[in-house]
């Protein structure tokens, strides 16, 4: 009786959650439907954070905490006395070089990706010959389509003679490899995870369940390959056949891309749907150096003004609510490229 019960229960709460993302998914339509809705122009905002000075101001609190009271009134002195000669040499030299640092945390939609397309129209507006774009990038992959347009906004960088580099301090993996792979340099930590080329679909299929409940599913479609796989109708095999089609398709192109922007790479051994982390990656050729994002901008800190720049939008809460049930949605019903 006990596990006739926990089935029953889990049946139901598989109903329940099915039922739910559904919902989610006809609200996050809706929303998106709406004017002004999809990252408009006039969604966000830009903010500009000094690195720099937030170091400083990291060591002097540090130094507070830590040195006599005497030291410290001494030491403070002196630092103001050499941020006012920092500050009269950057007016002097305008042209010192700049370090413009984003932060593009990935999820299966790559929803970040608009914000990534204002900051990059607006630095292409600003950059100078010496300066340079480091993106961190935290991305497991997703749907093929978001993030092939995440590495197309990249490329704008590229395409326009910026100095492009990315750090990768925890996962590029998938979509979010596809996206690092078009910088001039990428920097990975030793644990990162790199790599998984390859791309997979997969969804439930309710037929069976909805057959025995005596529930019909109509779909009318026009146009041989319209609908393939599906959620509610039963599956072909060659519907399967095709859909392979499609991903063997975007696979070819997923590695194409690969080859265009590092052209040394062994597309037999690394485009297996396999990952990798930081010294395997490197030995592959995957990346080109091993270290953190905090030391490569420790390192430039004394040459370099660094800036970490973002695109926030203000987002309601009932938008933020779905943004959740978008995630779990796609999980189930997007093909993706993953680990």
């Amino acid at each position: 009786m006990l596990i006739e019960a926990l089935i029953e229960y889990g049946l139901f709460a598989a109903k329940a959650i099915t039922l739910i993302l559904a919902l989610g998914l006809l609200l996050i339509i809706l929303i998106r439907a709406r004017p002004g809705a999809g990252g408009s122009d006039d969604d966000g905002h830009l903010e500009i954070t000094d690195l720099g000075e937030r170091y400083r101001d990291l060591a002097l609190g540090l130094k507070q905490a830590t040195l006599p009271p005497k030291v410290y009134k001494k030491l403070l002195k002196e630092e103001r006395k050499a941020e006012k000669e920092r500050a009269k040499a950057t007016e002097q030299d305008s042209e010192r070089r700049r370090i413009f640092v984003i932060d593009f945390h990935g999820d299966l939609m790559a929803s970040e990706v608009g914000g990534l397309r204002e900051l990059i129209s607006a630095l292409l507006l600003v950059v100078r010959e010496d300066d340079e774009v480091l993106v961190r990038l935290e991305n497991s992959g997703g749907a093929v389509h978001e993030h092939g347009l995440g590495a197309s906004q990249l490329l704008r960088l590229r395409q326009q003679g910026v100095a492009l580099t990315i750090a990768v301090d925890k996962v590029a993996a998938s979509g979010g490899y596809l996206m690092a792979v078009v910088a001039n340099k990428i920097l990975a930590a030793p644990f990162a995870v790199i790599g998984s080329i390859g791309v997979v679909a997969e969804l439930p299929n309710f037929h069976r369940w909805l057959s025995r409940n005596g529930i019909d599913f109509e779909q009318q479609t026009a146009g041989e390959y319209k609908r393939t796989l599906t959620l509610f109708g039963e599956n072909t095999d060659e519907a399967r056949t095709k859909v392979r089609e499609q991903l063997e398709d975007v696979h070819t192109q997923f590695k194409s891309f690969l080859i265009e922007h590092r052209p040394d790479l062994a597309l037999d051994q690394v485009a297996t749907g396999e990952y990798w982390h930081g010294e395997q990656a490197l030995a592959l050729g995957l990346i080109d150096e091993l270290r953190t994002s905090d030391d490569y901008l420790l390192a430039a800190h004394a040459e370099a003004d660094l800036y970490r720049v973002s695109y926030e939008v203000k987002k309601r809460p009932l938008e933020r609510l779905l943004g959740s049930l978008h995630w779990a949605a796609a999980r189930w019903l997007q093909p993706h490229g993953g680990r």
